[in-house]
Parts: structure tokens; C-alpha cells; sequence
């Protein structure tokens, strides 16, 4: 009788450590999300309707994408998007890079833009992604402020070195993927 009451104590503590862990991680995970995610997602959900609302999207995309039949014009448009003030708010939802992305797909399908392009517009239109959640992620992470301090401008210029870079890569990774 002893053997099976240990076994039963045994099963039953087992059982409630893995109920309290889970229950635990569940209520750190909705704190978490309250206190982090729902008010950047109001943020987002703001800047998104602003650059909407105003049409800036529209006017930057249209601004920027005569430039994307050339290599110098794709890195013009690159570093744009990734200028450091501009990048975060380029970054929610990329409405920018989906405007630019339609616009040169389109001039891509027409023929007006070589599709050799095709590869590098996609880096030179994306150089803000992640740029946005870059101070969400470190609080989620519950950074130090001196952290977020370094780290938030350090990945914004990195960016701004690293998004041209992608498009030299991708310009030179195209050779060849379409042959007529």
C-alpha cells in the first residue's frame, strides 16, 4: 500500500509542477504582451494609418521608383529607405516597400525595367525591415536603457551600410537568371 501512495505522491507532484510552470509561463506571456506588444501595435496601427492618410507613402514610392532601372538608382533608393530617422517609420507594415515593389513589378512585367533588376529592387526596397521592432524587441527582451541607447541606433545604421551592400550582392547574384 505504501508503494502505491509514494507512486501517487510522485505522479501528483510531477503533474503540479508542470501545471504551475505552465500556468506561470501563460500569465508571464499575457502580462508580456500587455505591457509590450498591444501598445506597439497601436503604434504601428497609427503610423501605418498616418502615412496612409497623408499619402506620403504614395508620394516617396512614386518619387523613388524611376530610379530602379539602374544599379546607381537601386542604391539611391536603398539608402533612402534606410536613413536612419526615416527607416522606422518606413518599417510598420512596409507600405513603402509594398508600393515600390508593385510599382516596379509592374514596370518590370512592361518591359520598361530590365528583369535583371528584379533581385536587386527587392534588397534596395527593403533595407527598414526590422527597423521598427528593433526597440520593442529590447524591451521584450527587457533590455537595459544604456542598451537600448546603443542598440537601437547601432542596428538603424548598420542598416544604412548593410541595405546597399545587399543590393551590390543581389545585383551581382542576378547575372544570369534571366536569359532570353
Amino acid at each position: 500500500m505504501d508503494a502505491i501512495n509514494k507512486l501517487l505522491v510522485t505522479i501528483g507532484r510531477s503533474v503540479g509542477g508542470v501545471v504551475g510552470t505552465l500556468y506561470q509561463a501563460g500569465r508571464d506571456a499575457v502580462e508580456t504582451t500587455i505591457r509590450n506588444v498591444i501598445p506597439f501595435m497601436a503604434f504601428i496601427s497609427f503610423i501605418i494609418g498616418l502615412i496612409l492618410a497623408t499619402g506620403i507613402g504614395d508620394k516617396i514610392a512614386n518619387a523613388i521608383s524611376g530610379s530602379a532601372s539602374s544599379l546607381g538608382g537601386l542604391l539611391l533608393v536603398s539608402v533612402v529607405c534606410a536613413i536612419p530617422v526615416l527607416s522606422p517609420l518606413l518599417g510598420p507594415g512596409a507600405v513603402i516597400a509594398q508600393i515600390v515593389g508593385t510599382l516596379l513589378g509592374v514596370e518590370i512585367g512592361k518591359g520598361t525595367i530590365p528583369a535583371q533588376y528584379a533581385l536587386p529592387a527587392l534588397f534596395a526596397i527593403n533595407p527598414q525591415v526590422g527597423c521598427d521592432f528593433i526597440p520593442v524587441g529590447l524591451a521584450l527582451g527587457e533590455a537595459e536603457p544604456e542598451t537600448v541607447e546603443v542598440g537601437v541606433p547601432a542596428v538603424l545604421f548598420s542598416r544604412l551600410v548593410t541595405g546597399p551592400l545587399a543590393v551590390v550582392i543581389a545585383y551581382f547574384a542576378s547575372f544570369g537568371l534571366y536569359n532570353n
